[in-house]
């Protein structure tokens, strides 16, 4: 195995939803930096394992694990798994979320019920096991993705907010529980950022037109996400806790009134 150098030398990561989009790029820029990654999807196996090929050819230890995160025995089993194969966990990225629009009037129970059991319900189990393992080795770094649509809303979003507003209050709660062990908790609020499903979600996708709405005159990419989420697990964020990190351009930072 190739010598482990950069900000996350000889750490040990699991990274959620790492099959596609922003997740495989944090998981990709943690090998870069020196960690050890186990990537979880939950359908995206092809980019999980793509991203394992090209993470092992540079020396770095990987494997993709598939989970549903909806279930919390789920849950338990894959940070259990990443455990045992890492020989240890230092770093948590909880990514994995879904993100559905429906109208306020419109949205069922069950509906409802999916979103919270992987957006919410999911990132808290996975932490709560994965601070168990923590705890053995005297310390940790969790990340959670939360949202800009935690701190503005939008039509449409009214149980996808909801979930990533709760992941903001338990980030700061649960942080501020935990600094005492060695274990930071933080989060990061992405903006728009160009991924896959864009593409075949919206058949009239403009990404320029897009950029054209964000104060930084583009829309981000994973790597800007994942270059944030590297700061917070790394030992260069020791004395940041219960932060949300938002990388979004300057969208929640303008003015609703103003015009660009």
């Amino acid at each position: 195995m190739a010598e482990s150098t950069g900000k996350l030398a000889g750490k040990r990561a699991l990274v959620t939803g790492a099959g596609t989009g922003i997740g495989r790029e944090v998981a990709l820029e943690f090998a870069r930096q020196g960690a050890d990654v186990v990537l979880h999807y939950a359908a995206s196996r092809k980019g999980a394992d793509s991203a394992v090929v090209e993470i092992s050819s540079t020396g770095r230890k990987a494997c993709a694990m598939q989970a549903d995160l909806g279930k919390v025995d789920e849950c338990f089993r894959l940070v259990d798994s990443a455990y045992e194969f890492l020989g240890g966990l230092d770093i948590l990225v909880n990514n994995a979320g879904v993100t559905e629009v429906w109208d306020f009037m419109d949205v069922t129970p069950q509906q409802f019920d999916s979103l919270y059991s992987v957006n919410i319900r999911g990132e808290f189990f996975c932490a709560q096991r994965a601070v168990s393992h923590m705890l053995k080795s005297g310390g940790g770094a969790i990340v959670n993705l939360t949202s800009v649509h935690g701190f503005a809303g939008m039509p449409g979003h009214s149980v996808y907010a909801g979930t990533k507003g709760a992941i903001i209050a338990w980030t700061r709660e649960v942080g501020i529980e935990l600094a005492a062990k060695n274990i930071r908790v933080n989060a990061v609020a992405p903006g728009w950022i160009e991924v896959e499903s864009h593409y075949t979600k919206y058949a009239d996708y403009d990404v320029s037109a897009a950029g054209r709405q964000i104060p930084r005159g583009r829309v981000g990419q994973p790597i800007d996400v994942a270059k944030a989420c590297v700061y917070l697990a790394s030992d260069d964020a020791d004395f940041v806790v219960g932060h949300v990190m938002l990388v979004d351009g300057g969208t929640i930072a303008l003015m609703s009134l103003a015009a660009l």
